[in-house]
């Protein structure tokens, strides 16, 4: 009877140590969803492995396929590996299927007991909120334009839940949410109307999924903001006209100022001026005593546009022997016959060739009081200018101010100068 015992309690302290032995399984199995994405997580304790590292092996298989008399075949998904998390979404798993989960832990080639978890996507899954919301102003109404939830293979989450609808909660903006509570709508549809709102006042729009069946609702989306539009006021038109002239006036002021600053620059630039202390001192000026250049017969001209030249009585003294010699002219001569006579007694007679009427000493010569002009077309007056021979050397009584200088091809007529043709 003792050594009954005795081998009872044996048996009974190598089953607890065999327990003991055993290596934890992992712990609080989450499934974390929205809409079609599906990852499962768990906790496991580290001190149960030490320093050792440890890795986690993740099987599933459909619920119903539990009880056949085969026994179930379990699929791998995350097998070996060491994080403590295994994504489901690339199963793309039944959303109307019920599916069994289980892991186990693995150290050093020793294996914990498997830890199972049932999942069903339409009951257990979250749906997300709407993809998009958009705003759109229509007079005093706002459009809202809903893009309905995303799948993971970017399909409508309507496919999967026919049912789904959304509750759209908006509010004015300019006042505050405490004071007035949010309005809130509700529709299947995507494409929602706003009426009976403010005209030119902004309100913002949030946006939620909802399916009643198994009660789920997404939380709702940032607050999308728009301000209405309506009748434009008659003062809002004509400040805006204010406002586009006052451009338009500036801009043409702007636009004049820059055309004639860039023709300011390009004019100093290319077309360079000089001072007008050089300048007046090339050029000269009235009374400034500096001669202008002449550079041509025809400045000479437009220099002398209007010339009058007038004969001045001179009272020379003539010898009696000349006086005697040549005899004055008489009255009832011709002045061109008297001229011709006395330009050719003076080329023969070798003398002063300038008569005297009378034969003594002090006698005036007879004055000629015809005078000549000089305009642009020629000279005009009695005296021919033939006559004149400019371009032979002349003898001229002036002052040291009026003279002409014919031999330097310069031409200075100053008052009225006297010209005695020898």
């Amino acid at each position: 009877m003792l050594v009954v015992v005795s081998a009872c309690l044996l048996l009974w302290c190598h089953r607890s140590a065999a327990v003991e032995a055993e290596l934890a399984p992992p712990s609080m199995l989450t499934m974390i969803t929205l809409n079609t994405h599906y990852t499962m997580s768990w906790e496991w304790d580290q001190r149960a492995a030490e320093s050792d590292a440890v890795t986690f092996t993740t099987q599933y298989v459909a619920k119903y396929k539990l009880r056949s008399k085969k026994g179930p075949n379990w699929s791998k998904m995350c097998n070996e590996t060491s994080e403590r998390s295994c994504d489901l979404t690339a199963l793309n798993l039944h959303y109307l299927g019920i599916y069994m989960l289980r892991v186990r832990a693995s150290v050093n080639g020793q294996h914990s007991v498997w830890v199972q978890k049932e999942f069903c996507p339409d009951k257990d899954a979250r749906v997300g909120p709407p993809a998009s919301v958009n705003l759109s102003p229509a007079d005093r109404s706002l459009e809202v334009l809903i893009s309905d939830p995303l799948t993971s293979t970017n399909g409508s989450m309507k496919e999967h839940l026919p049912k789904l609808y959304y509750s759209i909660l908006y509010w004015d903006r300019s006042v505050e949410t405490e004071a007035v509570s949010p309005q809130t709508l509700s529709s299947s549809v995507s494409t929602v109307t706003l009426s009976e709102l403010k005209a030119w006042t902004w309100y913002c729009v949030a946006v939620q999924t909802r399916y009643d069946f198994y009660n789920k609702s997404s939380a709702f989306t940032p607050p999308h903001c728009m301000q209405t539009e309506g009748a434009i006021p008659w003062w809002y038109i004509f400040v805006c006209f204010l406002a586009s002239l006052m451009i338009w006036f500036l801009g043409s002021l702007l636009s004049i100022y820059g055309s004639f600053w860039c023709f300011r620059s390009y004019k100093a630039t290319f077309f360079p001026q000089l001072p007008p202390s050089l300048k007046e001192y090339i050029d000269g000026s009235p009374g400034s005593g500096i001669p202008h250049h002449l550079d041509s017969d025809s400045q000479l001209e437009l220099l002398c546009e209007n010339v009058t030249v007038c004969p001045q009585p001179a009272i020379l003294e003539v010898p009696s022997a000349q006086a005697e010699a040549f005899p004055a002219p008489t009255p009832d001569l011709d002045p061109d016959s008297s001229g011709r006579h006395s330009r050719q007694d003076s080329s023969t007679s070798g003398d002063s060739g300038v008569y005297s009427t009378g034969g003594t000493s002090g006698a005036l010569l007879p004055s000629i009081n015809q005078c000549f002009t000089s305009t642009g077309d020629g000279w005009t007056g009695p005296l021919d200018p033939e006559r004149v021979k400019m371009h032979t050397r002349v003898d001229v009584q002036s002052t040291s101010e009026d003279r002409i200088q014919t031999d330097a091809g310069l031409l200075e007529m100053c008052s009225m100068p006297v010209i005695h043709v020898s």
